[in-house]
């Protein structure tokens, strides 16, 4: 088969009919959305430095942020069954940008971890209304243009945390963050542009807060095993991200530039397998992609604590980055079996649960390391990944 044909063949896809467009701005408010986020674990040390926290408080400010994220999916799917995905998409770029400027307005301790949790709330919005708006505009390429999406995001986490930590070193972690603030407001403008207007459900706001409709989906055997799963990837992946360039400064001595350097790349890589992840699990199904992706990650958590040169990081980093291309394949599969009139909504219920558990893992694990087990730490999310594989392996059959 040539690849590049089937590149060239997936992109026209995507292009097709006008909705080259409407896949741009939705990536770029994800590009933006998700980056953000991670150029948490990027500056902090500098937050460390400028409020004396511990490695357990400021695992505990990642927490916050992850909490507030996840406790906004269920109540922004309900929003995009009821009110449409257009209007959550563009609030979450609005709400977004307002509350990073209080981030960087904070003056205490207090009001940084309120804007983190109100950052993070408003930036759920768009966890849910991405992947629903995706399936209505490409039913037939969902996984394809889910991953092109969540590789935008990629793109991102590439590029602004390393570009946040430049900014952090010359002129203050405070301009790490704003600089984002007006970009915020271009994603919304650009989603007022191009998405095409919705009508409002006819049901009462209310009613469609009742869970009762979606209790029998969300049941069902192969929808509890996802939900696991992506627990399972969400503990192992928060902690990872979240202390990957703390602990290569703290304990393996590196500068905070190599350190967001080698961030920016393990981001850099999931621009390649996300679509890679998508295409794969739309000709392959669930169980190949998710073998190898979780394989290649176990081992890189497993030997991260015995290497030691920049050049084995690197080689770590480049295994570890097939963490990326877990969602896109189980969230895909998850989304075309929730039915259209509560798909929103189900989501939404789905991403708080599996979220939240994986929020907690930043301060369990800040709180190893801050007890000198940093490296033990790194062997348990490991073996974690090792209980995924044996979950696929036996339960999942194509």
């Amino acid at each position: 088969m040539d690849y590049r044909s089937t590149v060239t063949d997936a992109i026209a896809d995507l292009r097709s009919d006008g909705r080259g467009k409407i896949l741009l701005a939705v990536a770029f408010g994800w590009f933006l959305s998700i980056s953000v986020r991670m150029i948490y674990p990027t500056l902090l040390p500098h937050i460390r430095d400028s409020y004396g926290l511990t490695l357990t408080t400021a695992g505990f400010l990642l927490t916050v942020l992850w909490i507030a994220y996840a406790f906004g999916q269920l109540p922004g799917g309900i929003l995009a069954d009821w009110a449409g995905e257009r209007i959550l998409l563009i609030a979450s770029s609005v709400l977004a940008a307002a509350m990073l400027a209080l981030v960087v307005l904070a003056n205490s301790g207090v009001v940084l971890f309120a804007a983190t949790a109100l950052f993070g709330a408003g930036t759920a919005l768009y966890g849910v209304s991405r992947f629903t708006i995706l399936d209505k505009i490409y039913p037939d390429q969902l996984g394809t243009a889910t991953g092109a999406t969540m590789a935008a995001g990629d793109v991102g986490n590439a590029v602004m945390p390393p570009l946040a930590g430049v900014l952090a070193v010359t002129v203050g972690w405070q301009y790490g963050f704003g600089f984002a603030v007006p970009l915020f407001a271009v994603a919304a403008v650009g989603l007022w542009w191009t998405l095409p207007s919705q009508p409002t459900a006819s049901t009462p706001l209310r009613e469609q807060f009742s869970l009762e409709d979606i209790a029998p989906t969300l049941s069902q055997p192969v929808v509890l095993r996802g939900t696991l799963l992506l627990v399972l990837w969400g503990v192992i992946i928060q902690a990872f991200m979240g202390f990957y360039p703390t602990y290569l400064i703290d304990e393996r001595g590196f500068s905070a530039q190599t350190a967001a350097a080698l961030f920016g790349f393990f981001f850099a890589l999931g621009i390649l397998l996300k679509p890679i992840a998508g295409r794969a699990y739309d000709s392959l199904g669930v169980r190949v992609p998710l073998l190898v992706v979780v394989s290649s990650a176990g081992l890189a958590l497993l030997v991260l604590p015995f290497v030691g040169t920049l050049w084995a990081f690197v080689l770590v980093t480049v295994f570890a980055s097939s963490l990326l291309g877990f969602e896109t394949v189980v969230i895909s599969d998850l989304t075309q079996r929730l039915p259209d009139g509560t798909q929103g909504t189900s989501l939404g219920a789905l991403r708080t649960v599996y979220l939240a558990i994986g929020a907690a893992s930043p301060v369990v694990f800040g709180a190893i390391a801050d007890r000198g087990y940093f490296d033990e730490a790194f062997l348990g999310i490991g073996a974690l990944a090792g209980v995924i594989f044996l979950v696929v392996f036996v339960s999942i059959e194509y």
